[in-house]
């Protein structure tokens, strides 16, 4: 069962349901993700969907679900695993408090560790052409972080960094600044925030703007005009993709997509067609 596709997308429908990982090494666990993928076609790429604090509530598994409109595979990965394996929570205050009450138990390696079986697990369920080109990874608020932390792994080429806050200043569980990692990525990391987000101050805007910039210099000096980092200030707050949040802007949400659609569009190929289709 799916909800229909957004306006503006493919009107493709696509089919979802919860798809439970079975864990592959020691420090894998458990994973109960939101599995959406096209109906009528196969999937031009896989995207791992990373949540807010919320977990993989209604509108992460829209989000999801809008990617299988346009052709993605797409999974919508747990964060807390560990603590909250089931979490779905709505936006108010109290919600916030306990969804940041799991945030603050996560650890660096522990995400990973997790995203990586998302990873690998969704790679198999891609046709080879589709598998070759890399997977997509797409998050928010700490989803965002998390995103950024995933643009290191292998297996991912092109990751969106939604309004991905704390990065400047240090990592889940402890740590130097997750910002430190963005020479070891390999595909491309696209960073947007919102211009009036108090999460993200302009100092961490500036870093982030330097951190991104120092890495495409170093990646030039090896090949020229590849500078694959890049970051978008649009306007509103934070969570301003999100029209269940107070600070949803309409306008941004709209350009957010399309720079979303657009980075995946080109770095993980374009759209594939079944034979005689």
């Amino acid at each position: 069962m799916c909800r229909l596709p957004c306006a503006g997308l493919s009107p493709s429908a696509c089919v979802a349901s919860w798809q439970t990982l079975d864990p592959r090494r020691p420090e894998q666990v458990p994973l109960r993700c939101w599995w959406a993928r096209p109906a009528d076609r196969p999937p031009r790429a896989g995207v791992l969907v990373l949540p807010e604090v919320f977990g993989l509530n209604g509108w992460i598994r829209g989000v999801a679900e809008r990617l299988a409109a346009a052709g993605y595979a797409a999974l919508a990965v747990p964060l807390f695993a560990r603590t909250a394996p089931d979490l779905e929570l709505g936006y108010d205050p109290d919600a916030l408090a306990l969804g940041r009450s799991h945030k603050e138990r996560t650890r660096t390696e522990a995400l990973l560790a997790d995203v990586g079986l998302a990873a690998d697990w969704l790679r198999s369920q891609l046709p080879p052409e589709a598998a070759g080109a890399g997977l997509g990874c797409v998050g928010f608020c700490f989803g965002g972080h998390v995103a950024l932390l995933a643009a290191s792994l292998p297996a991912v080429a092109a990751t969106v960094d939604f309004y991905g806050a704390g990065v400047a200043s240090g990592r889940p569980g402890g740590g130097p600044p997750s910002l430190e990692l963005v020479p070891t990525i390999g595909g491309t990391l696209l960073c947007i925030c919102g211009r009036e987000d108090p999460l993200i101050p302009a100092a961490d805007v500036a870093a982030i703007e330097t951190a991104l910039a120092a890495a495409n210099a170093a990646r030039a000096a090896a090949a020229p005009a590849r500078r694959p980092h890049r970051l978008e200030v649009l306007e509103g707050g934070h969570g301003f993709m999100c029209a269940a949040r107070s600070d949803h802007h309409p306008a941004s949400a709209a350009a957010g997509w399309s720079l979303l659609l657009d980075t995946f569009a080109q770095q993980l190929g374009p759209e594939r067609h079944q034979a005689g289709g």
